[in-house]
């Protein structure tokens, strides 16, 4: 073990993603769901159960298809909940509906064991929040949050104990759909995010009517899938699945997250769901799990066209075996179980483990002396409040791409024409909108701004409006169906003739603005050099089109920054900004030398790069400033720290946000590190002409990092550290750390 070395058990805060990131995610136990306090109880009924019943308790059903492929899996669970061979079920909504199958469990079955229900509940069940990639957006944790405790508060009510959220999956690639459920394409930012989303559902006690178990997933590098397809092949070094992936994953369970789910990809030719390298000496092992690891839909199945397992039986010894607890959907360690246990192919202390993790759960939710939701309190309607959050979440979250000749804020009396394809939609909620998303239409743009207008100022819609307007909203993007599970895209440009429509529009001679709703970053094609304003308002949410008003119109002065770059075109992914450098990096200051990393045909930086956001106003940052400029790898490894300070003023003449960015960067080191680590972040609220000073804690975990070693190696070396800090991932204002 060389100097910089930190041994495999020891260190385990390195991957929460650094000091600030703790400090934002304050502190919280290993597991909600953990044995303590119930491990006689768990170890009694373990006595108790038979093989079947044992068996039956890491299985969980779908009361419905409608999240996967398959069939309806309702009389199948009513008849193994009445034979105490069922643990979870999945997609079953509403008090009344799952107490009915509660009661078959609790008061039918042999032992009386409740089942945990389950649900996608992403970013709102009745409450559609924005998706979660415009929550990153925000650079403001406490988005995340917010939506977590308004979302357990309806599921719960509901019958719902156990979202499969939040997703904590780090992604370079815009082209797999699910980047809208994730935070973008940096560690850091989605490690925040993730923690507080668990802190949001789960508060601290998960026994409360108006918590729910969070599930950290997709469990691990599911973001990297080859060409950002679906479900596809990742190829990974041990360093990048410990300083990229991990990192997130880490951070949602310190904040107490209580399960976590597989994910469907390949890690280097092994499985996930069969992968005991990351599911049992990673995740168990190493950093003490003792929550519930579920498969996700049929993944334990899917270990068959992977060509990772012979046949049913097969696929069910390898899962558990690698560390899975919970079978969602397929049926394999039911069917099989009980023979792979007297053969010896499976252990029965493997067995025992996987039960004691499902029971301890299920203990912690307070299922064994409230097994039933109450169903007087249910929640049935987005109350005020809850509308009233998800809004100011939505307009948090949006960001401002361009604003030429101020065409933004519009001014009182604007008369405006609304026109585009999503101008009168009801497709603002996103991916997985929960069933708020069918019941509960959202707010238009153009019912929005209609109600944002001054009294007396005319507002219109369609394209014949636009003749007789001040100014023009032109509402694009791409429909929910376009992102999320499976819903990859070759093509990021918007679809359906919409750049056509924004030509018009400019030739119209008429100011306008371009309001995007999607779900992903797209190519902006070459409507952009015509476009004055465009706005990135994401899929908001159920209050979207009030959101976008009260942007659109300055009531919300917009300071959000992206949390993934947007590319000039698909070619030229992946294009993030915490890439390594190679030998012959680009050289901006020398255009002409061709012999370096890019494409001849289109610019090496992207269209707009992870961090970046305007404001209605302006804001300036000064100088990173330490008084630490040197400090021993000995005593960050022993737990000391170092401040940076720095000062950012706002410089016009409006109130307004900034977030603040503190970049790390150590330039010669013995693994190639990324060119940029973002290790510091500071959404601040200044009046015009006013300054504060952001201060960023860093430690041994914000400058060391994970080498290739297999058994789990940190390092933290010697040399300079270089400290950038701004307004994105392209600051140039910079100070030096030597750490000797």
């Amino acid at each position: 073990m060389g100097d910089g070395d930190v041994g495999r058990r020891t260190f385990l805060a390195a991957m929460t993603g650094g000091a600030a990131a703790t400090a934002a995610a304050g502190t919280g136990p290993a597991s909600a769901a953990g044995h303590a306090g119930h491990e006689d109880e768990i170890r009694a009924l373990i006595g108790r159960m038979t093989v079947a019943e044992k068996l039956g308790q890491l299985q969980q059903l779908a009361w419905t298809g409608a999240t996967g492929p398959g069939g309806d899996q309702t009389a199948v669970a009513e008849a193994a909940a009445r034979k105490g061979e069922l643990g979870s079920v999945l997609n079953i909504i509403g008090a009344r509906h799952s107490n009915a199958l509660q009661r078959i469990a609790v008061e039918e079955s042999r032992l009386g064991i409740p089942l945990v229900f389950g649900l996608d509940v992403i970013h709102g069940f009745w409450t559609t929040f924005p998706i979660p990639l415009a929550q990153a957006a925000s650079f403001d944790p406490e988005t995340a949050r917010t939506d977590g405790e308004v979302s357990a508060k309806e599921a719960r009510s509901n019958g719902v104990h156990w979202t499969f959220s939040p997703m904590t999956d780090v992604t370079h690639e815009p082209r797999w759909g699910r980047i809208a459920e994730s935070s973008g394409e940096d560690p850091y930012l989605t490690a925040a995010f993730a923690a507080a989303k668990t802190r949001g559902y789960q508060g601290s006690d998960l026994t409360a009517q108006d918590r729910v178990a969070a599930c950290a997933k997709h469990f691990v590098a599911y973001g990297g899938a080859e060409g950002g397809r679906d479900y596809n092949t990742v190829d990974v070094s041990e360093s990048r699945l410990r300083n990229l992936y991990l990192p997130p994953f880490k951070a949602a369970l310190d904040a107490g997250c209580a399960t976590v789910m597989a994910s469907f990809n390949t890690i280097s030719g092994i499985p996930a769901h069969a992968n005991s390298h990351t599911l049992t000496e990673i995740l168990k092992e190493d950093w003490e799990f003792d929550g519930v690891v579920v498969s996700d839909w049929n993944g334990v199945g899917e270990l068959l066209p992977h060509g990772f397992a012979a046949d049913g039986a097969d696929a069910g010894r390898i899962a558990l075996t690698a560390g899975v607890d919970m079978e969602m959907v397929s049926t394999h360690l039911a069917d099989h179980g009980a023979e792979l246990l007297a053969s010896g192919r499976i252990r029965e202390e493997r067995l025992d483990d996987a039960v004691a993790r499902v029971l301890g759960l299920k203990f912690a939710l307070g299922l064994f002396e409230r097994p039933y939701a109450d169903e007087s309190a249910v929640i049935e309607v987005p109350t005020p409040e809850a509308r009233k959050a998800a809004r100011e979440v939505a307009a948090r979250s949006m960001v401002l791409l361009k604003n030429d000749g101020g065409v933004l804020p519009i001014a009182p009396g604007t008369s405006v024409a609304v026109v585009g394809p999503f101008a009168d939609s009801r497709d603002l909620q996103g991916t997985w909108a929960g069933p708020g998303g069918d019941r509960f239409p959202p707010v238009s743009v153009l019912a929005g701004v209609r109600e944002a207008a001054a009294r007396g100022a005319k507002v219109t819609y369609g394209v014949g409006a636009t003749k007789s307007a001040d100014l023009i909203v032109v509402v694009v993007g791409e429909g929910a169906e376009l992102s999320g599970e499976a819903a990859s895209r070759s093509d990021l440009s918007l679809p359906d003739g919409q750049e056509k429509l924004i030509a018009a529009v400019a030739a119209t001679g008429t100011p306008f603005v371009v309001v995007l709703l999607n779900g992903r970053p797209l190519t902006l094609g070459d409507w952009l050099r015509t476009a004055p304003a465009v706005l990135e308002a994401w899929h908001p949410g159920i209050e979207g089109g009030h959101a976008v008003a009260d942007v659109l119109y300055g009531k919300v002065n917009p300071g959000g920054k992206l949390p993934a770059s947007f590319p000039r075109n698909v070619g030229q992914l992946p294009v993030h900004y915490n890439h390594e450098n190679t030998g012959r990096p680009h050289d901006p200051e020398n255009p002409g030398n061709t012999y370096v990393t890019g494409y001849l045909d289109v610019d090496r930086t992207p269209q707009f790069p992870f961090g970046y956001g305007l404001s209605y106003t302006t804001f300036e940052t000064g100088d990173p400033k330490t008084d630490t400029p040197r400090i021993s790898a000995a005593d960050l490894r022993r737990g000391e720290t170092f401040d940076v300070e720095v000062e950012v003023r706002n410089t016009g003449e409006r109130d307004g946000d900034e977030v603040v960015q503190l970049y790390v960067h150590d330039p010669a080191a013995t693994l190639v590190q990324p060119v940029r680590r973002l290790r510091g972040f500071r959404r601040v609220t200044l009046p015009a002409g006013e300054r504060t000073t952001v201060r960023f804690t860093l430690s041994a975990q914000d400058v060391g990092f994970w080498t290739n070693a297999l058994d789990g190696r940190f390092v933290v070396e010697p040399g300079d550290l270089v400290l950038y800090a701004g307004t994105s991932s392209t600051a140039r204002k910079y100070c030096t750390v030597v750490v000797t």
